[in-house]
């Protein structure tokens, strides 16, 4: 079975994306790079972030631009369009499109709180509708 490659990220690349989308505005470069450092330990060189948004920016999920000295990224696409993607696509490959499967997996992975489950209940039988 092969899979569709729809741009997908490599982990660096996801977290940088994470980042992007998380930022209230347009990201600075350089507080990208900070917030690498701060929030996830990550001691990237400027050349090395540049890097990754410049393959971010190939595969169309940014854009860059310039103010005064600063450098911007602005992000192209959302995280839920990314997500909503990634998981169709993992549930094609995984679970052979089948998405209670899918579902069910996930579900009995994780150790669920009692408002979760109404909250997938509600979510269920709102799809009926």
């Amino acid at each position: 079975m092969s899979r569709n490659h729809f741009n997908e990220l490599s982990p660096c690349e996801a977290l940088i994306m994470k980042l992007i989308w998380e930022a209230p505005q347009d990201i600075p470069v350089q507080e990208l790079i900070d917030q690498l450092r701060d929030d996830y330990g990550k001691e990237y060189a400027r050349t090395t972030v540049v890097t990754f948004v410049g393959k971010l920016k190939d595969k169309r999920f940014v854009d860059t631009y310039r103010k005064g000295k600063s450098a911007f990224i602005h992000p192209l696409r959302s995280e839920e369009e990314y997500r909503r993607q990634l998981l169709k696509e993992e549930a094609d490959f995984w679970f052979n499109g089948k998405a209670v499967d899918m579902v069910a997996s996930i579900c009995e992975s994780q150790k669920l709180e009692d408002d979760e489950i109404k909250r997938i209940k509600k979510i269920l039988n709102g799809l009926n509708k």
